[in-house]
This record gives C-alpha cells, structure tokens and sequence, in this order.
C-alpha cells in the first residue's frame, strides 16, 4: 500500500479508462504506459451493462500483462464486493465517486489505498475519519477548481486531494502548483474516436503531453 501511495504521489496521473473492449484494452495500456503514464483506473459500470466480474477481468488482464509495471486500482466502486474483486484481480487501489463508510472501511481491510470521490468539508472530513488515504475532489470543475481547492485546503491542509473533472493538458499544471497531488483524466488521455480507430501513437503522444505538462514550473 505504501508503493503505491508513493507511486501515485510521485506520478501525478491516473488514466481513467472507462468501457474499452477487451481486444483493445492491451493496446490501449502499451501506449499508455509507451507515454509514461504508469497509473490506471478500469472503472466498474453502475448501469450493469458490463458485469463486475467482467470489469475485474480486465484489471486482472492489466495486471497480467504488466505486472509491477503498471499499478492499475479500480474506479465507480461503489459496494464491498466490488473491492473484494479488485483485490482478487490484482488492483492496488479502490477510487469511488461517494463517500461509503463500508467500502472506505473495506479496502483498508484488504490492504489496498483508499480514494473516494468527496466534495464538501463534512463529506471530505468524514473520508478521512473512516480511513481515506486521498481524497478525489469531484466534480472540481464545477465548484471553482482551483480556487475551491485553495480555499477548502487552508483548514484541511492534511488533506491530500485528486482533482477530477474539467482537468487537460493545458491546465494540469495549475492543478498540481495549487496544491493537488495528483490528477485523474478520463477522454483527455482514453481518447474514445483514437481507441475506435486504433490510433494508439496519437494516445502515446496525448499521455507525453500530460505527463510533460505536470512537471512544468
């Protein structure tokens, strides 16, 4: 758990990757990880269209594949079974668009790092007081961003937040000077008309960009 807290504090970037088929799912990680982003998030579907069993799946593909290369968790968790799962299949790590004291409680049982999706400082309190290990500021885009994280941070300046929800290539580096310490980009980088047509060097560039744009000063 300690990797990947580390991990996720020194990288920066989590790539959400929501509803890719399987036969490109590999593919789509290479050039991921081809442009130096090494952290992954395979999202559970809420609407049940694909099964959780079918989610952890992949994660176990992922992790399959990629070993201690890639540290891919799981986002959308929303029950107890669901962090169960993605720890069967090799996740590290449990993203969740809620605060639930059950699923928080159950993934620091299981030993995996905790970031549940919080936006208010009585929803972000409580995430931490259940365990927390980060917290996802989500939607940030729609309280202000980075104003709202510097004003909320002030008096929660234990806290380490994720911003998710409007952050791109051009902003990500005023994200991460306002004091967020990491970042989760779902379409900006998970391309879905590159992936349709297997444009996966222009995925490998769109990731280099991220990941140079970060570190700016």
């Amino acid at each position: 758990m300690k990797r990947t807290i580390e991990k996720i504090e020194s990288e920066k970037i989590i790539a959400i990757v929501r509803n890719v088929q399987k036969d490109k799912l590999i593919k789509l990680c290479r050039a991921l990880y081809d442009g130096g982003i090494h952290l992954l998030e395979c999202t559970y579907d809420a609407s049940g269209i694909t099964t959780d069993v079918e989610t952890a799946n992949k994660i176990k593909l992922i992790t399959s594949e990629f070993g201690e290369k890639m540290t891919v968790g799981a986002g959308t968790v929303l029950t107890e079974e669901q962090v169960e799962l993605t720890k069967e299949a090799g996740g590290k790590f449990i993203i969740s668009p809620d605060v639930n004291r059950d699923v928080i409680k159950k993934t620091k049982l299981e030993s995996l790092v905790s970031i549940p999706g919080a936006l208010t400082p009585s929803e972000i309190t409580s995430a931490i007081r259940y365990g927390a290990d980060f917290i996802k500021l989500f939607p940030v885009n729609a309280v202000g961003g980075i104003d709202y994280i510097k004003a909320v941070s002030a008096p929660l300046s234990n806290v380490k937040f994720l911003a998710v929800g409007g952050v791109n290539e051009n902003n990500i580096a005023s994200y991460i000077k306002a004091g967020f310490w990491g970042v989760g980009i779902g379409n900006g980088i998970v391309n879905t008309k590159m992936i349709e047509n297997d444009d996966y060097i222009g995925i490998t560039n769109l990731a280099k960009r991220f990941v140079e744009n970060s570190k700016e000063d």
